[in-house]
């Protein structure tokens, strides 16, 4: 702790850092969901075919994938302030160069820049969150950034299409990377390690390193890579996070095709479905948080409110039966609520398994495994769509895979101890 602050009597300084992080990730879902909503009307202004369309959008994908292997390292050595700033910096202009793509190429090149500036969200916002919060709260903490991501996906379908109707389509993408700018401002102005704040009052710093200090001062990633705890985490994001994604982009399709809707009457039931994941994603880490405070032992907080998450999104099984719309919608509110809450508690074992150093470079590891799996996920589901005319296979894959994945966390992890590292 620095002698030379002036630190006030009292402070809860990591819950403006906290709100930076969900403006942050809003952002990022923002900024990733434009081009999906506009796709047909840039299909008529840009001429681009499905085909290219597809290749579009897959580069996005290959380009976070690749950047989330190293932008996590990039966060351990260079420290969040600096190397997250760079990072929204890059996809805000990103998003802005799309306004002047005139081609399917220059709209790649564009996909691709953005894919890998948006890779260092989620490893950045985890890191920091184990720098500015013990761990009984960082549960709840990732929790409420971890909700902007829904924010963002509601926020894009709310503005998107009336500012393209209105403004053009272009405004569209200057004006969400504008907004990332913006943000950068603010990050470097207000961004301190919590030691070095003059916000942060002597009280709740001592509740900030209230955990044992890690025992290591740099881990190489090639120490990290190898560590069972390493695949616990980046297995549990290869089985699950493909489910998140297949929701996003199959639910509008699932919804017109099964029950005859249209684009604008898809919207409320969307709409429903994401507010109740920002439920979930803030009441999951707030569960892990509230166990611990009760004296539970991290390992059993964390992993009961996964079981619980699990359990809640085995009712989608039953999807492909339930013949009424609005059974659908409340069964997968609930699947996509329980997904945000088990997101909050997968993501906060990282900063319980290794030290602050390592933090990045896991998440890296792991969102990279996620985004394979999504890769492989949405491939799958366009064949199994395209040869049996139904989604029964997708709904049983989806109703099991947190469950197994939880599994596999178990095995790999079963006391969610201290990664070794020295």
């Amino acid at each position: 702790m620095s002698p030379t602050l002036a630190r006030p009597a009292q402070s809860h300084f990591r819950w403006t850092v906290c709100a930076l992080l969900f403006f942050a990730t809003t952002i990022n879902y923002v900024d990733r969901q434009v081009l999906s909503l506009l796709a047909k009307t840039l299909e008529v202004h840009i001429g681009w075919t499905a085909s290219e369309y597809g290749s579009i959008t897959s580069a996005f994908a290959v380009a976070y994938a690749i950047g989330l292997l190293g932008t996590g390292r990039l966060l351990d050595k260079v420290g969040t302030r600096i190397a997250f700033a760079i990072a929204v910096g890059v996809w805000s202009a990103a998003a802005m160069a799309h306004a002047a793509a005139t081609s399917a190429l220059t709209f790649g090149m564009a996909r691709v820049l953005l894919g890998f500036g948006e890779a260092a969200n989620f490893p950045a916002c985890i890191k920091t969150v184990a720098e500015w919060f013990p761990k009984r709260q960082r549960g709840i903490a990732t929790g409420i950034f971890n909700s902007g991501a829904n924010i963002g996906a509601v926020v894009t379908i709310l503005l998107v299409p009336w500012m393209a109707e209105k403004y053009g389509w272009q405004s569209t993408f200057l004006a969400t990377g504008a907004i990332g700018f913006i943000w950068v401002g603010l990050w470097l102005l207000i961004y301190r390690q919590p030691e070095l704040h003059p916000k942060v009052s002597a009280e709740e710093l001592a509740l900030i390193r209230s955990d044992p200090p890690d025992k290591v001062e740099s881990v190489p990633w090639r120490r990290v890579f190898p560590k069972r705890e390493t695949w616990a985490f980046a297995l549990g994001k290869f089985f699950t996070d493909p489910i998140w994604w297949f929701f996003l982009f199959w639910l509008p399709k699932y919804l017109q095709d099964t029950y005859h809707l249209s684009l604008m009457d898809i919207r409320i039931p969307t709409l429903i479905v994401y507010n109740a994941s920002t439920v979930g994603s803030v009441a999951g880490g707030w569960l892990s948080g509230s166990l611990i405070n009760r004296g539970w032992s991290v390992n059993k907080a964390r992993k009961t409110a996964m079981l619980i998450c699990a359990l809640c999104v085995v009712p989608v099984l039953y999807a492909p039966y339930a013949g009424n719309m609005w059974v659908v919608v409340g069964i997968l509110s609930l699947a996509m609520a329980a997904h945000q809450g088990w997101s909050a508690n997968l993501f906060t074992t990282t900063s319980d398994m290794f030290p602050r150093v390592a933090v990045g470079s896991v998440v890296g590891i792991g969102a990279a495994a996620g985004a394979g799996g999504n890769a492989l996920m949405l491939k799958f589901a366009g064949l199994v769509v395209t040869w049996t005319g139904s989604y029964f296979i997708l709904f049983m894959i989806s109703g099991s895979a947190y469950l197994v994945a939880l599994a596999i966390f178990q095995l790999l992890s079963p006391r969610l101890e201290q990664a070794r590292l020295d």
